[in-house]
């Protein structure tokens, strides 16, 4: 299972397990949990949910540390001038370990409410076997229509 989430500005996809860089989060505990809900595509077990079906999705991580990246030069020159400038920069970055990603209901609890939903649903008459006499009896014309029968002579 895997998700595109939305996160400091950036698309990241990721697993549950997987240890991400997003820009820094201030945080007083380490150990605070984070959840992404602007998710863009989920990808649950082979079926892939996207749109309206995100609406309930969350990945849910937690907090692990700080981190600078790498260094960046930055060097800006104008020839004949003199003109030389140098500068450098590293980004800090938080890490977060993907705990979790949940798409609303689990597929073991979505079958089982399909289940039950078939089996609370009321039964249609001609759906109920030997419910009705002489259903079993219909009896057809020659041109393979069924026969119709008037109320005084069938009941």
């Amino acid at each position: 299972m895997y998700a595109v989430i939305r996160a400091g500005g950036k698309q990241q996809k990721v697993k549950p397990g997987d240890v991400i860089q997003v820009e820094l989060t201030k945080s007083e505990e380490q150990t605070e949990s984070v959840t992404f809900t602007p998710l863009l595509v989920v990808d649950d077990q082979g079926k892939t949910h996207v749109g309206k079906d995100l609406g309930k999705a969350t990945v849910k991580a937690k907090l692990v540390g700080e981190q600078k990246g790498e260094k960046v030069h930055i060097f800006k020159y104008r020839a004949k001038t003199g003109y030389a400038k140098r500068q450098g920069h590293r980004q800090r970055y938080t890490l977060v370990e993907i705990e979790d990603i949940s798409v609303g209901a689990s597929p073991a609890k979505r079958a089982a409410r399909k289940s039950s939903s078939k089996e609370a649903r009321p039964v249609r008459a001609d759906e109920m076997e030997g419910a009705i006499p002489g259903a079993d009896e219909a009896t057809v014309d020659e041109d393979g229509s069924p026969e119709t029968v008037s109320e005084e002579e069938g009941l």
